[in-house]
C-alpha cells in the first residue's frame, strides 16, 4: 500500500502521516479540534467487524471514527528511514 490512501482503507496495526482532510463545515472543524491535522502521525490500533468504526491513536489521543468519516482523511504511509537496530 504506497501513496495516498483513505484512512479506512488502511489496516489494523498501520501507520501514516494524515495528507489532507476532505471534510468540511462543522465535521472539518471537529477533527481538526480533536488533532487530526495535516502531518501528523497515526495509527490504526482496531478495525471493527461488519463495518463499524476504526480505533485509531493520533499522537496520545485515541480516536474512534466512523468509517465514512475516516474516508475523509487522506494518509500516506509512514516508512522508517532506518531498519530496525540501526541509528
Amino acid at each position: 500500500m504506497l501513496g495516498i490512501t483513505p484512512l479506512n482503507a488502511y489496516p489494523a496495526g498501520r501507520c501514516g502521516t494524515i495528507v489532507s482532510i476532505e471534510a468540511h463545515g462543522h465535521l472539518a472543524d471537529r477533527m481538526h479540534a480533536l488533532g487530526l491535522t495535516p502531518g501528523r502521525f497515526i495509527r490504526v490500533m482496531r478495525r471493527s467487524p461488519w463495518r463499524g468504526p476504526i480505533h485509531i491513536r493520533a499522537g496520545q489521543t485515541d480516536l474512534i471514527l466512523r468509517r465514512e468519516e475516516a474516508a475523509l482523511v487522506r494518509v500516506t504511509p509512514f516508512l522508517p528511514t532506518h531498519a530496525p537496530g540501526q541509528k
